[in-house]
C-alpha cells in the first residue's frame, strides 16, 4: 500500500533550490521509497551493493561519468570519495536537483557533505511515519496503544509484517550494519545491553555515568555509544533550556527514541494491550508525543528548536517550542481525565517569563478551560498545535 509523506512538498522545493539534495533519516524510514516516487526519471544507484560499492571505489570518475543527468545514491555515505568527485560535476553544471543522495548514517552524511559539498547540497531528514500520515493510509482507526507498540515504520503498514517479528530483525541489521560501520565495537552483547538501558531511560535526564555502571563501560564508549544512536537516528536528546536563568537550572539533556516501537520492543513489550497498564505508560506517551511533534516539524522544513526546562526546586515544563519568535511551554500527560493541575508547568513558566500561551497535549477530550491562555489537545490533534 502506498503511503502519502507529507514532506514531498519540502523535498521537490528543496530541489529547486539545490544542485543535490541529501535524504538522510533512519534505516527502513521509506528515503528509498520517497527519492524513487519523487525523481522517477532518475536511475537509481544503492551503494549497498558490494560489486556497485567496489566499482565507486576503485574508478570513481568513471562511476559518475554514467549518470549526465544525475542519479539517485543511496547509502552513498559507504563510498566516501564519491562526494569529492561530486563537487566537480555540480560545480561545472547549474541544473538543480541533480543528484539525490540518500543514506542512513546522519553522522558520516554530514561531514562527508560538510567537507565538499557543503552550499552546494539542500538537507531532509526523513523520520518514520507520523500520526497523519498512518491515519489518511489506512481505513483503520487504531488505538494510542497501538500506535505506540508499532511505531512508525512505514513496512508495518504497507505490508503484513509484525511488530513482534520485524524489529528484531531491524535491530540485528542495524547492529551489523550500521553500528559497526561507526564504531569498532567488539562485544555486540554489550551494546544491546546498552541500548536496552537506554530504552529504560526514555523520557528521563541523561545520566551517562550512571548509565555507564549499569552496563560495564567507561564513561567515554559510554558518550561513544550515545553518539552512535543518535547518529544512526535510534535516539534523539531534548537540550536543556537554560539562557538567562541562574545555576539552578538543568543543563543535562532528556533521552528519547524516535520510533517508540522500536523502544517497546527493547523495553520487552509483547503487545499493545499491556500497555494500558504498563509501569512506563507515562514515558511512552511523553515519548510518542515528543516524536510526534519533531516529525511534524522535520515534515514542514520547520528547523526551530525543541527544548525542556527544570530546575533544581522541582520546576518543570515538559517541552518548549519555539513559535512566532516566542517559546511555547507545552505539557504533556497521559491521562484521559482533566485535571487543571496538569497546567502547574505551564502557570509557572508564564509567571517566569512574563508570557501568555502554552500547550496541553493529552489523552482526553476536553478541549478548553478557564485559562485562556492555554491551548488544549487531544494527541490526534498535535499538527494543529504546531
Amino acid at each position: 500500500m502506498s503511503i502519502n509523506r507529507i514532506i514531498k512538498p519540502e523535498v521537490l522545493a528543496t530541489a529547486n533550490e539545490f544542485k543535490a539534495i541529501c535524504i538522510t533519516g533512519p534505516r527502513q524510514s521509506g528515503k528509498t521509497t520517497l527519492a524513487k516516487a519523487l525523481f522517477p526519471k532518475k536511475k537509481y544507484i544503492t551503494l549497498e551493493d558490494p560489486d556497485t560499492a567496489l566499482f565507486a571505489s576503485e574508478n570513481t570518475r568513471k562511476f559518475l561519468q554514467q549518470f549526465p543527468d544525475g542519479a539517485i545514491l543511496d547509502e552513498a555515505h559507504r563510498v566516501p570519495q564519491l562526494f569529492n568527485y561530486l563537487q566537480a560535476i555540480l560545480d561545472k553544471n547549474k541544473k538543480y536537483g541533480q543528484f539525490v543522495i540518500t543514506g542512513s548514517n546522519n553522522f558520516l552524511m554530514q561531514h562527508a557533505i560538510s567537507q565538499t559539498l557543503a552550499g552546494r547540497v539542500g538537507y531532509i531528514e526523513l523520520l518514520p511515519l507520523c500520526y497523519s500520515e498512518i491515519a489518511s493510509s489506512r481505513k483503520k482507526k487504531f488505538s494510542l496503544e497501538e500506535l505506540i507498540f508499532k511505531g512508525g515504520y512505514p513496512a508495518l503498514f504497507s505490508s503484513n509484517a509484525t511488530a513482534q517479528r520485524w524489529m528484531p530483525n531491524y535491530i540485528k541489521t542495524y547492529i551489523e550494519r550500521d553500528v559497526r560501520m561507526l564504531r569498532n565495537i567488539g562485544d555486540l552483547r554489550t551494546f544491546q545491553k546498552f541500548l536496552k538501558l537506554c530504552a529504560d531511560r526514555a523520557g528521563q535526564i541523561l545520566n551517562i555515568q550512571n548509565l555507564a555502571v549499569e552496563t560495564g563501560i567507561d564513561n567515554k564508549t559510554a558518550q561513544a555509544w550515545l553518539s552512535v544512536m543518535e547518529g544512526s537516528y535510534i535516539i534523539f536528546l531534548l537540550q536543556p533550556y537554560f539562557k538567562n536563568y541562574s545555576k539552578r537550572v538543568i543543563k543535562t539533556p532528556k533521552l528519547y527514541f524516535h520510533d517508540t516501537g522500536l523502544l517497546c520492543y527493547l523495553l520487552g513489550i509483547k503487545s499493545e494491550s499491556s500497555i494500558t497498564h504498563h509501569h512506563k505508560r507515562g514515558a511512552l506517551f511523553e515519548n510518542y508525543v515528543v516524536s510526534e511533534i519533531k516529525k511534524n516539524r522535520y515534515n514542514s522544513g520547520n528547523s526551530a528548536s525543541l527544548f525542556y526546562f527544570r530546575d533544581s526546586n522541582g520546576n518543570e515544563v515538559d517541552l518548549l517550542l519555539e513559535k512566532n519568535e516566542q517559546l511555547i511551554p507545552v505539557e504533556i500527560k497521559s491521562s484521559a481525565k482533566y485535571d487543571r493541575h496538569f497546567l502547574k508547568g505551564i502557570n509557572w513558566w508564564q509567571r517566569l517569563t512574563h508570557t501568555e500561551g502554552g500547550l496541553l497535549i493529552y489523552d482526553g477530550a476536553q478541549k478548553s478551560d478557564d485559562n485562556d491562555n492555554t491551548q488544549i489537545l487531544n494527541w490526534r490533534e498535535i499538527s494543529a498545535g504546531l
